[in-house]
């Protein structure tokens, strides 16, 4: 039975073109600054994100970490949302590791973090606090889209108040093609970015950070102490310019096939949040597990949770759309 899974866009596999691209690269070892193919990614994304540098690692989590550690050091603090990646998903290894202090935010509505409680929470210039040097926002933030103005309204406030400001950008081209703009009208208000090439854009392994080149050079120390150090990794750096080069605007079928999936399911009854990109957030309650056991039956992989998150990729066709439909209407009268 064809699986259609729903659970992340995490799940998706490498295309011919990107096997093809990969098995063709150019290899040397990165650790000596000698493969290539990702020093080719690195000035690739730089230059696109309008930047002076970038550095190549396997995860998002470490993108994330060696961006905070990176502008932080020991004692200092960082504003983040509640529900962020940085804060709630990575192993809070900004305190682990990094001795870094998190000063959640619960989240607004909409994804943003209100900006007169980010500044309410920057600490005082007095040895009882940590001190707040940076803060983190995340975009797309639970499928939805950060405004450009809220963009710059929070680099004004940084600016102001002397804080550097990272972004999550694990599904940054989401919001760029939803928007209609060049991802670097996105970046254009940040000191740093971490770009996740194997969500959405379809890449197998590797995210990148991006920044200053004073920045990055901090950056590269700390991933070779986290052993992200990797060799003959141009095999990885190739899917990721790959899915950049060919994958970025093919996004906007995700986020149609998305909305289809929201309509056909509030046809239904169900309660389903606003879409605007590739995920799609419905409230199934205490059935949740039933549902996903259901589904699972039928070949569709769902996570079981009452806030049911469900992510559309490259690997899901407008006709699994429909067969989704299918069964939660099948499921609705069980």
């Amino acid at each position: 039975m064809p699986i259609i899974d729903l659970r992340s866009d995490t799940v998706t596999q490498p295309t011919p073109g990107m096997r093809e691209a990969m098995q063709a690269a150019e290899l040397g070892d990165d650790v000596y600054g000698e493969d290539p193919t990702v020093n080719r990614l690195e000035h690739y994304l730089a230059a696109e994100l309008g930047f002076e540098a970038a550095l190549f690692v396997p995860t998002g989590t470490m993108s994330n970490l060696l961006g905070l550690m990176a502008h932080c050091a020991r004692g200092d603090e960082y504003i983040v949302g509640q529900q962020a990646h940085t804060y709630k998903y990575e192993g809070g290894g900004a305190a682990v590791l990094g001795s870094i202090q998190p000063q959640p935010i619960e989240g607004e509505a909409d994804g943003s973090l209100d900006l007169d409680k980010i500044e309410a929470a920057i600490k005082q210039d007095d040895f009882h606090f940590a001190r707040t040097r940076l803060l983190a926002l995340e975009n797309t933030m639970q499928g939805k889209v950060l405004p450009q103005a809220y963009l710059q309204a929070a680099r004004e406030l940084t600016t102001r108040r002397g804080l550097a400001l990272h972004l999550d950008g694990a599904r940054l081209y989401n919001a760029a093609v939803k928007l209609g703009v060049p991802a670097r009208q996105i970046t254009q208000y940040f000191d740093s970015v971490s770009v996740c090439l194997s969500k959405g854009l379809g890449a197998p392994v590797g995210s990148v950070l991006c920044g200053s080149a004073e920045l990055i050079g901090r950056a590269r120390r700390l991933r070779k102490m986290v052993g992200g150090g990797m060799r003959q990794a141009g095999m990885l750096a190739a899917a990721g310019l790959y899915a950049l080069e060919h994958q970025v605007q093919r996004l906007a079928d995700d986020h149609a096939n998305a909305e289809r999936l929201a309509a056909g399911l509030r046809e239904l009854g169900y309660a389903v949040e606003p879409v605007q990109t590739n995920m799609v957030y419905v409230a199934v309650g205490e059935q949740a597990g039933a549902l996903q056991a259901f589904c699972a039956a039928r070949g569709i992989k769902l996570s079981a949770a009452p806030r049911l998150r469900m992510v559309t990729h490259l690997d899901i066709a407008a006709a699994d759309i429909e067969q989704v439909i299918a069964a939660f209407a099948a499921f609705r009268v069980s």
